[in-house]
């Protein structure tokens, strides 16, 4: 369901002031498609299990706002939910910053069990409610005056929202629905919304923060109601980049709010094949590679084929040449040091190997249910054969690190997050060498001409992903490390070549390559002496500069550096659990 929004009567505020991007109402570029036949995925609706059926509601009715604090001191917006489906109850309130598109979400529950009104129904009515924040007393530009309602839960039920009311009456009982205990899980406060500071969130005052499952693996079965908690004079926060650093999190047992959990072993909301496919064609990124790079993606059987050699430790004059497929790499067991993949020993096949070849690339997809199978989490991973020498900027001077940052075989992805309700694409996480960034899709740039294709940019030689062009730099102060991205000629569809690498939910429906289980490292460690090229680079810095250099080279990862050679995505916390 797109969103909409229905603004009620208000006062002469509205009048006085320019537009926010919140009144506009965020829409993908194109129709999401009819999507293939299946069992349960992009049915409207799932089934948690224990009497739970839930749905997702992006139609929004305001029921209060404020014109200023939150981020960029843009205000914030509360909603309900409307129109809600016959049979299904509000399970709480959505609010979001003013200065972003309308794009949110929340679900709705409908108590399946054969007796509501027992003690063992899905859902209740709250028995009372509290009181928890009035914005009748704040000097702040705001339409009307807002009230947030804490729903107090029957014995062994939960609250899983707020209520939002612009009048100091109590909101009606029917208003909203707690649910069973059983069917609830803890949750953590995520990325500030609201507060009447400026720019970032006062632990000492009052904040409103989206809420977030606090275990969210592929195999959690916990679920996010796309709701909001409310917390005056708190520190219970979860220490996020777009959270104040002195909101950090205390313990997340303490929060009024919990979130839902899917009891059920049943994961018929997931995507069957032809459906994946059909969300590959619809949502698949263009990478832009920066127009200088140099060092390609390719297939692993390209690297392969053209001379890459598996090391073994105590045989290292005797490395073997790589099957196609990777079915004599060793399988299984750990990163031990015993194995490690390195380029050809013929120095012109070095160097063409290096190069990569785009025209031969393939991406890789992990598809995996995530928050409780509410959600599908597509992980596209793209293989370079080489990783370039990384550049930095120390305040006005750029230089070239030399062999800081190559290393053998670079593995990155980027994630689609697609929901199980409509198959509409909502967030995007881009992995940004040890960490990455989500990206709700409202703030995502899309190829022109391409329907709702995700547009992608990798960094220069380093292949870190970002969804805007430009200059990020690696570092603070005016000292970093280079990740510089512009759109060329060279773009990657990642959708035109790609192969279902692992999708665990469907068994034997998807057979995993060899080299998917491989679980050493696809290079070699570090081949250079790390002290003595921080000397040689110093010597075209000033003296004051030398100092913060040597400390910024110090603090960067080993990915970066390129010390040790990369795992494979098998390795990589996410493939089993959240992105960063």
């Amino acid at each position: 369901m797109g969103n909409c929004l229905t603004v009620s009567s208000s006062s002469d505020v509205s009048k006085k002031r320019k537009a926010l991007p919140i009144e506009s109402l965020f829409k993908l570029p194109a129709p999401v498609p009819i999507w293939p036949p299946g069992e349960g995925f992009a049915g409207g609706a799932i089934d948690l299990g224990g009497g739970l059926e839930v749905c997702q509601i992006s139609s929004f009715i305001k029921v209060w706002a404020t014109f200023e604090g939150g981020p960029d001191n843009h205000g914030a917006t509360f909603f309900e939910p409307s129109p809600v489906p016959k049979e299904f109850c509000m399970l709480g309130c959505y609010s979001q910053p003013n200065n972003k598109p309308l794009s949110g979400w929340v679900l709705a529950g409908k108590d399946n069990t054969n007796d509501p009104l027992s003690l063992g129904g899905a859902l209740k009515k709250p028995i009372d409610y509290t009181l928890v924040w009035s914005s009748k007393s704040l000097k702040i530009k705001q339409d009307k005056v807002g009230y947030l309602w804490l729903p107090t839960p029957p014995d062994g039920y939960k609250a899983v929202g707020h209520v939002i009311t612009n009048s100091p009456e109590k909101p009606s009982l029917d208003k909203i629905r707690c649910v069973r205990s059983d069917l609830t899980d803890s949750c953590e406060a995520d990325t500030w919304i609201w507060g009447p500071d400026d720019k970032e969130a006062n632990p000492n005052g009052f904040n409103v923060y989206s809420l977030q499952p606090n275990d969210r693996g592929a195999g959690a079965p916990a679920v996010s109601v796309g709701t909001f908690v409310a917390q005056n004079n708190n520190n219970n926060t979860n220490n996020n980049n777009n959270v104040g650093a002195a909101a950090a999190a205390a313990a997340s047992s303490s929060l009024p709010l919990a979130c839902l959990k899917n009891i059920s072993s049943n994961l018929s909301s997931m995507p069957n094949l032809a459906q994946v496919d059909a969300l590959v064609q619809s949502y698949s990124p263009w990478v832009y590679l920066h127009p200088d790079e140099q060092y390609l993606p390719s297939s692993v059987s390209w690297f392969f084929q053209n001379g890459a050699l598996l090391y073994q430790q105590g045989e290292e004059s005797k490395p073997v040449n790589i099957d196609p497929t990777g079915s004599n790499l060793p399988q299984g067991g750990s990163n031990d040091g015993a194995y490690w993949l390195d380029l050809p020993l013929d120095a012109k096949a070095k160097e063409t190997v290096k190069k990569g070849d785009l025209q031969d690339s393939m991406t890789y997809m992990h598809i995996k249910p995530i928050l409780g199978a509410t959600f599908t989490d597509i992980a596209v991973w793209i293989f370079y054969p080489f990783n370039g020498p990384a550049k930095a900027k120390v305040e006005f001077i750029n230089i070239s690190l030399g062999k800081i940052g190559q290393h053998v075989g670079d593995w990155e992805h980027v994630t689609l997050r697609v929901s199980n309700f409509n198959g509409e694409l909502m967030n995007v996480f881009f992995s940004e060498h040890s960490s990455g960034t989500w990206v709700k899709a409202s703030e995502l740039e899309f190829q022109n001409g391409g329907g709702n294709h995700v547009v992608c940019y990798a960094s220069l030689h380093g292949h870190a992903f970002y969804p805007k062009p430009g200059l990020v730099l690696q570092g603070s102060g005016g000292i970093g490390i280079r990740n510089d991205t512009a759109k060329s000629k060279m773009v990657l569809d990642t959708g035109a070549r790609y192969l279902v690498v692992a999708a665990e939910y469907l068994g034997s429906a998807v057979v995993e390559p060899p080299w998917l289980n491989y679980y050493r490292e696809w290079g070699p460690k570090i081949g250079y002496d790390l002290a003595t090229e921080i000397k040689e680079i110093e010597k075209s810095l000033p003296g004051k500069l030398k100092s913060a250099f040597e400390k910024l080279v110090k603090s960067l990862p080993n990915e970066v550096l390129g010390e040790e050679g990369p795992t494979g995505p098998k390795m990589k916390k996410n493939w089993n659990g959240d992105e960063v």
